[in-house]
């Protein structure tokens, strides 16, 4: 029975929003676009005022941070090559060139290690 009138009470108030929507069109048709417009531009700048100021996701923060140490180890990474490159110039020979290939294979897998409790043993009780 609850379930019924909920269903009566959505259904009316539609039903009287359809009636008013429909009169305002018959009415004033221009009004009625132009107060649409004027929504529509309100709710787009409701939604990227809070989209700019809601930037305190921590996702976002963390994957800034990861762009940015991304783009300073390419620097880094860059600027050693450049190194190897200008040493094999000067040098020419080809056992050089042979070695500055194979370090050039090997990409560096710009880790870092975490401090942890690897050498601590938890407290366990013997069965």
């Amino acid at each position: 029975m609850k379930n019924r009138t909920s269903i009566f009470i959505v259904g009316g108030l539609t039903i009287l929003a359809l009636i008013g929507i429909i009169g305002l069109i018959t009415a004033n048709p221009a009004g009625f676009i132009q107060k649409i417009v004027v929504m529509a531009i309100i709710g787009f700048a409701v939604y990227f005022l809070v989209r700019k100021f809601s930037n305190s996701n921590p996702q976002k923060k963390e994957q800034k941070a990861f762009l940015n140490a991304a783009k300073k180890s390419k620097k880094r990474l860059h600027q050693k090559s450049g190194e190897a490159n200008s040493k094999v110039s000067s040098l020419g020979t080809i056992a050089s060139l042979k070695k500055s290939n194979q370090t050039k294979k090997k990409s560096p897998a710009h880790l870092t290690v975490i401090e942890g409790k690897k050498g601590k043993k938890k407290n366990r009780a013997s069965l």
